[in-house]
């Protein structure tokens, strides 16, 4: 009888010792969504530079199979090849990148006001646009013999001290939404140029400092999983940037034979685009087309025709030869993937979805094998 009375208290402790433990797991799981939620940007952010140190070292090991120079020295090679391309391109082709962004911008603006004005004579309602409307003249109010009276006109036309208060606080509050749009723009791209260049200097004391915080028993099964997600980041980033510039290039080039305007800034726009996979090719070709129309149809016609031959070229050309040992996700669930991160987090979450179902898919493919292996051990 003591027997059985001490296995119900040991049944009773190891139930108490489950449901505690259980339900520690439950709130640190909410903890950890909850900080998520709230700092994803930040997250986000840090997970951009993180990708820049990835593809800076990546840069930096292929220069190494080339030359037999310090980690430290080639990373420095590279930071200057990168830095003089980019100086290159801002100094050789700004004043055309300033341009044909203008023209695009008017462009595209008059296309959409084409747009809507078509879509209004087949009866579609638009006035939930924000675009195209032009500015309305002023309305005087008051009486119509007042209105008559060219004094009254002149008085009427003078703003009050509360309209001038009231504009002067708009003003105000725009320009400093501008700066503030600006300077966090800003912050942002130098938050990740610094930790992308940190991390590249020395991946290794992350590594083992992201190591050393793991459990022993579990050290080799993370160390595994860290390189294997090193190693998948590394191909995909490679194998990205050389679809951007294909992109840019044939883009470029295929605009420039048809006679488009703004061909440099729509090639730009498409390459940098086509890091996003699918909602970015998409994009880019509605603009193509936009920017088009105001060549004539036979213009858009073309331009759309090379949008299919550059769609089908990354799709069914680069993706499958260059991306193949780096990254092997169906479309339809990166495209989910895509959406969902999208809605919740904006546009990070949107041009990010790619690395981060790339980790997933390592982490998914890591625990199967490990289940694989521990099922076929008993036999």
């Amino acid at each position: 009888m003591a027997g059985s009375a001490d296995n119900r208290l040991q049944a009773r402790i190891d139930l108490a010792w489950a449901i505690s433990v259980g339900g520690i797991g439950i709130v640190a799981f909410a903890s950890l969504l909850l900080f998520t939620w709230y700092f994803a940007a930040t997250l986000f952010l840090i997970f951009a530079g993180v990708l820049l140190g990835v593809a800076l070292n990546a840069m930096t090991n292929r220069l190494g199979r080339i030359v037999r120079l310090p980690h430290s020295l080639r990373l420095t090679i590279v930071c200057l090849v990168l830095a003089g391309l980019l100086s290159g391109i801002v100094f050789l082709g700004g004043a055309t990148i300033a341009q044909q962004a203008a023209v695009l911008s008017d462009t595209i603006k008059s296309q959409l006001v084409g747009v809507k004005a078509f879509l209004e004579r087949n009866g579609i309602d638009t006035s939930y646009f924000e675009f195209g409307n032009p500015p309305a003249a002023s309305a005087i109010p008051g009486t119509p013999g007042a209105a008559a009276t060219p004094s009254a006109a002149v008085t009427h036309s003078l703003p009050g001290a509360g309209a001038l208060a009231s504009s002067g606080g708009a003003i105000v509050s725009q320009t400093l939404k501008v700066l503030l749009g600006t300077v966090s723009a800003v912050g942002n791209f130098f938050i990740v140029l610094f930790l992308g260049l940190t991390f590249a200097a020395q991946p290794s004391v992350y590594r083992k400092g992201l190591l050393y915080l793991a459990p022993a028993r579990h050290r080799a099964g993370i160390t595994a999983i860290v390189d294997r997600i090193g190693e998948t980041l590394e191909r995909w980033l490679i194998a990205q940037i050389i679809t951007m510039a294909a992109v840019f290039a044939v883009t470029w080039i295929g605009l420039s034979i048809i006679g488009i305007q703004s061909s440099f800034i729509l090639g730009i726009q498409a390459g940098l685009l086509a890091f996003i996979p699918t909602v970015g090719a998409l994009l880019a070709g509605v603009i193509v087309v936009l920017a088009s129309l105001a060549s004539g149809w036979v213009a858009a016609a073309s331009a759309f025709a090379l949008f299919l031959g550059v769609h089908a070229m990354e799709s069914y050309i680069l993706t499958p030869i260059i991306q193949r040992q780096a990254l092997d996700i169906p479309p339809a669930t990166l495209f989910g993937f895509q959406i969902l991160l999208g809605v919740v987090f904006g546009i990070w979450g949107l041009a990010l979805a790619l690395p981060l179902m790339a980790i997933v898919k390592v982490l998914i493919d890591h625990f199967k094998a490990d289940n694989t292996e521990a099922g076929a051990a008993p036999a």
